[in-house]
Order: structure tokens, then sequence, then C-alpha cells
């Protein structure tokens, strides 16, 4: 989820537990000029102001900005990160979420995963159950040997049953790492404010397009405005050039083309 400028704000001053006259007094910038920045129809930031929250709140610039995601690595050196050729490619490909993945590598499960990962792809695992194994399959030699008793014998089958598939346990045990980490990142994520209820999918579409019917506006203000609600843009908030310029690229859509009647045309 991408954060404004104003929600980072408040939610780094937050995390420190401040109110506005407290980080005024700790900034020394107005406490009026600090709620305007937090505000939904925020001001611009000085370079002075915004210079100033960056080391008070110990983060980048481009962080507060939302121009990067890291608060306090924005220049790390690739050759620090251990990243092969390979990844750097798909991380700039944008094939996939960054972001997502980076949740997942810090969730505190992960590192457990890659433990256990770590044991299947080397075999070590494997080593170690099958000479447990062997030890079952000795003692049951060893008894079978010494007593009259036949493999259909209860203790007999138990000694069997005991023997363990090492491929399928180390690929349980990582399926069973990884199941809790996606459930913890699901609940995580279901707070999302761009995120849709499951239970309430059909009602949340039946609103949006009511609400865009009930716009008085004309045939390509309602058009643009449900291409802003799909895209979360608040279409209220866009300047007159803004909605101009949107307007213009709305007319190259097929849904505006008002289709000709063919009645009492020649055909050719």
């Amino acid at each position: 989820m991408n954060l404004t400028i104003q929600e980072r704000l408040k939610d780094l001053r937050v995390e420190r537990g401040l109110t506005l006259e407290q980080l005024a007094e700790h900034t020394r910038l107005s406490k009026s000029a600090l709620g305007s920045y937090e505000a939904d129809e925020h001001k611009d930031i000085s370079h002075y102001a915004l210079s100033k929250l960056a080391d008070f709140y110990e983060v980048t610039a481009d962080y507060i900005l939302g121009r990067s995601k890291n608060r306090n690595h924005p220049n790390a050196e690739l050759s620090e990160l251990h990243l092969s050729d390979e990844m750097i490619e798909l991380l700039k490909s944008g094939r996939i979420d960054n972001g997502l993945l980076c949740e997942l590598a810090a969730h505190p499960d992960f590192p457990r995963l890659m433990a256990d990962l770590e044991i299947y792809a080397n075999g070590i695992a494997g080593q170690q159950v099958r000479n447990a194994n062997a030890m079952v399959g000795a003692a049951r030699a060893s008894v079978l040997s010494r007593f009259d008793i036949g493999t259909d014998d209860p203790h007999m089958r138990q000694l069997t049953a005991a023997h363990i598939d090492d491929d399928s346990y180390c690929r349980y045990t990582i399926q069973q790492d990884m199941d809790r980490i996606a459930k913890s990142l699901r609940e995580k994520h279901k707070a999302d404010k761009n995120s849709i209820p499951e239970d309430n999918i059909t009602e949340y579409f039946i609103h949006e397009i009511d609400e865009v019917e009930n716009f008085k506006g004309s045939r390509v203000e309602k058009l643009l405005m449900m291409f802003c609600k799909q895209t979360h843009i608040k279409y209220h908030k866009l300047t007159e050039e803004e909605k101009v310029w949107l307007t213009r690229i709305a007319h190259k859509s097929d849904l505006l083309k008002s289709p000709q009647s063919q009645r009492g045309k020649k055909r050719k």
C-alpha cells in the first residue's frame, strides 16, 4: 500500500507518540505548518521543513515524499546485498510486487522457512531421516529373526509405518512454514483501504455504480468519475486543467461513440 505524504508524516509522528505541539517544540517548526503538512489539503513543504523533519525522524527525504519505501537505506550498495544478476533483473523488471516480496523476507517466520528450505535443498534432513529409517528397519529385522511372529503382527506393522519418506516430510514442513507466512500477510493486508471486503464484493460494486449514476454530470464526467474510482483517484480533487486533459483522452474511448442507426441506409 502506497502512503501519501500526509499519511507518512502523521504515521511518523504517531510512532514517536508526539502531539503537534510537541513536534513543533522539537523541530522549531510552527504547529500550524506541521498540521497543514498532515492535512488532506496540505500545502507544499519547504526544503527547510522537509530537511528538518527527515533529520528529526531519522528517515530519508525521499521516504517522506513517497519516492522510496526505504526509511534508512536509500543508497545501499548492490555488493552489500549479495544479489545475483538474475535477481537484480527480476526486481527491475516489474514482473513481481517488490513491496510484497520485502514483506515476505522481513516476516519473523521467514528465517525458519529459509532454514527448512536449505536443509531440504542440501539433503541434510534426508540423510538423517534415512539413518533413522535404517535403525527402525534393523530393529524390525532383529525382532522377526528372534521371535516367531508374522509381518501382520500389530507391533511389526507399527515398525513398518514408522518409516518416513524424507522428501515428503521436508516438503510438508516447508509448506507449513509458507502457509503461516501467507496467512499472516493476508491478515495484515485485510485492513488496506484499497482492499474490497471479501464478504461484500457485490454490494461494493453496486454502490460504486449507483454513486456514479447519481452523479450530476455529463456522460463524459461520469466515465471519468468511474475511471477515477477504479484507479483510486479523488475526482473532486482534480484541477480543472487535469479534468480537461482527462476529458480529451476519454473522447478517444469507444464507450463514448454513439452507435448510428443503420436503418434507412442503402447497402453498398
